[in-house]
């Protein structure tokens, strides 16, 4: 016993030297944690930005067919409604086919009355002709449909729209496209994705020079699913606010401080930092009360100030909140579930029981990182047996 104390003392680590070496191994692990989350969000950014090559597919054969079509038949019926203020207004702005055709889609088929339904549809030059062909294949039965083209828009240039200058600047295409950019981690990664160059992103603040006739439109983004009729929002009194949206603030998440520099003195002057962040995606707006308040002069005047993004990052929610604060009445939350794009826990009774469901976030549901339990309520608006759809595999 004494010889087996005496060995087993001398094989006795020393207490310090363990609790060092532990400590190494934790920090070390620590790290491989740290890097290999940088390293997935970094992914799931970049694979948030890509096209899938069923729906670059689909866009590339819609776009030739449209363009072999004689002009005469170029044409969607029913022009006359587009001006006529007694009908329901859409604004949808994309460059993703079947991601609009699924808004439509979904629209039309939950409408009680489609006939008064009138989407509006802007697209850009490279989807144009594709974004056409697809409704005059497929026009939504009653419903009345236009596509235009961002590109055609003259008035929009950079004299008078100031974020189309800023784009064009030398100081943003080197902050886009300057590959040793100091700042590439994946948060910075997130504000250089392409949407935020494109102006159909952007065309939102400009809805009463896009429909001067008009007096309500029903804005949409083309990352949602309409699963009942919307019709009821026409009638949302909007107390003489511009803008109906859904809330989505919770304890402390989404409130202003969150997406502007409360550090810088226009910011802190002029807002709360602790108001209530609304969402883009389906919003009602009141185009009569917008041309009296300037809400567009509004835009361009912060729009101004953040020449070198000291006020907001990037995107447009920031300016936005800036834009329509206090001009925004909130809608019941039942009108507008968000989060399908990134929260795995949305209570499977508010998605069913939303007139409207956004995937807001990296994970879209025509991508492969989409989650499974959400993309059902997506796919089921899909024309699985059009020949386009089949020939470019966007079943399988």
């Amino acid at each position: 016993m004494g010889q087996l104390l005496s060995k087993a003392k001398e094989q006795l680590y020393d207490c310090k030297l363990v609790t060092g070496k532990l400590r190494a191994m934790l920090q070390s692990a620590d790290e491989q944690v740290r890097s290999l989350k940088k390293q997935s969000m970094f992914l799931s950014q970049i694979a948030a930005k890509t096209i899938p090559n069923g729906i670059h597919c689909l866009s590339m054969r819609l776009t030739i067919d449209y363009y072999l079509l004689p002009l005469e038949k170029r044409v969607f019926p029913r022009r006359e409604n587009l001006e006529n203020p007694d009908l329901y207004h859409y604004a949808l702005f994309s460059d993703n086919v079947l991601a609009a055709s699924v808004v439509v889609n979904s629209t039309i088929k939950n409408a009680k009355e489609p006939e008064k339904h009138v989407f509006h549809l802007v697209s850009d030059k490279l989807n144009f002709g594709a974004m056409n062909m697809w409704f005059l294949l497929n026009p939504p039965g009653k419903a009345t449909i236009h596509v235009e083209n961002v590109d055609e828009f003259k008035w929009l240039n950079s004299s008078y729209c100031p974020v189309l200058r800023q784009l064009e600047s030398a100081a943003m295409k080197e902050y886009y496209f300057k590959s040793d950019h100091q700042t590439t981690g994946s948060s910075n990664l997130k504000y250089r994705n392409p949407k935020y160059l494109s102006m159909l992103n952007h065309l939102r603040f400009y809805l009463p020079q896009v429909y001067p006739k008009l007096n309500k439109i029903l804005f949409l983004d083309d990352d949602i699913v309409v699963q009942k009729d919307l019709t009821g929002l026409w009638k949302v009194d909007l107390n003489g606010k511009v803008n109906g949206a859904v809330e989505t603030c919770g304890e402390s998440f989404h409130r202003f401080d969150k997406y502007l520099n409360f550090s810088n003195p226009h910011i802190a002057r002029n807002f709360d930092p602790n108001a209530c962040g609304w969402a883009y995606g389906m919003n009602m707006f009141d185009l009569d009360v917008w041309k009296k308040k300037d809400i567009t002069g509004i835009y361009h005047k912060w729009q101004n100030m953040n020449e070198d993004r000291v006020l907001w990052k990037l995107g447009t929610l920031p300016p936005g909140l800036m834009t329509f604060y206090g001009l925004t009445h909130p809608l019941d939350k039942s009108w507008h579930v968000l989060g399908l794009g990134y929260n795995p826990s949305i209570d499977k009774r508010d998605i069913e029981k939303a007139a409207v469901i956004h995937y807001n976030g990296n994970m879209k549901p025509w991508l492969e990182l989409a989650m499974t339990k959400y993309r059902s309520y997506w796919v089921k608006y899909i024309k699985f047996d059009h020949p386009y759809v089949r020939g470019c595999k966007l079943g399988e």
